[in-house]
């Protein structure tokens, strides 16, 4: 039994699930993946389920009934990790924005003494590659908006890859979290922070997807600009 399991939310990720399978299976540290998927209709589950076989007992896979979101998908993926007594709980997306190895270098943080560890693209060392650079400058003046309202010090509030410590999941009104794109990810931070929790950002190179299409839209966008004045109010 690891310690340690990688929530990966897939919605059409067909070009990319084995290999991510493959490489996160390849790392020296044992961890397991719990794929958590909106009934892809490309088959993605299928493909899940033929890695389950060769990688027995180390991939998960829960279906859900139609596009639930992003954030429903962590919450589903969270609840059903804490019950299983994983300790440590990461994030990440599936299309190889975020490296895989650096898992060891989050995982590592939180042994050090983090409660939650953030790959950030925006502390010294993190860069983001291939994004053109009206969408750097975007998500950076994101990130500063939110610390300006929050106040929660943390300089890549809408990153997406991260590592729990199962108390901190445990402690979260995980409930009570239910925005589903960049405001879900806000909203986790702003929640550790609030209750708390030792938060530690290390170095990352972002790098944006090769295959498959993305999930951002305009709508997701909106929930994050406005949700930041919610959060202050919310029993988390």
């Amino acid at each position: 039994m690891s310690d340690s399991i990688v929530i990966i939310p897939t919605f059409n990720e067909s070009e990319n699930v084995e290999r991510m399978v493959r490489k996160v299976m390849s790392l020296k540290k044992g961890f397991h993946i719990l794929f958590v998927d909106d009934s892809s209709p490309d088959g993605t589950s299928d493909i899940i389920r033929v890695l389950q076989e060769e990688f027995k007992g180390r991939v998960h896979l829960e279906v859900r009934t139609g596009k639930l979101g992003l954030g429903t998908a962590y919450i589903h993926g969270f609840k059903w990790s804490t019950k299983a007594g994983y300790k440590f709980v990461f994030e990440m997306d599936c299309d190889f924005s975020h490296d895989p190895d650096d898992l060891i270098r989050l995982h590592q943080a939180c042994i050090d003494g983090a409660d939650v560890s953030i790959g950030s693209r925006y502390v010294r060392g993190g860069r983001v590659s291939n994004w053109p650079m009206k969408r750097i400058l975007m998500s950076y003046f994101a990130s500063v908006y939110v610390r300006m309202i929050l106040w929660i010090g943390i300089k890549d509030t809408t990153a997406g890859f991260k590592c729990y410590r199962r108390e901190v999941l445990e402690k979260i009104n995980l409930d009570g979290v239910t925005f589903k794109g960049y405001a879900f990810q806000i909203c986790m931070k702003y929640a550790a922070k609030k209750h708390g929790f030792k938060v530690k950002e290390v170095p990352i190179t972002f790098i944006d997807r090769e295959l498959g299409e993305s999930k951002m839209s305009t709508g997701i966008f909106k929930e994050a600009f406005f949700g930041v004045w919610k959060m202050r109010g919310m029993d988390l």
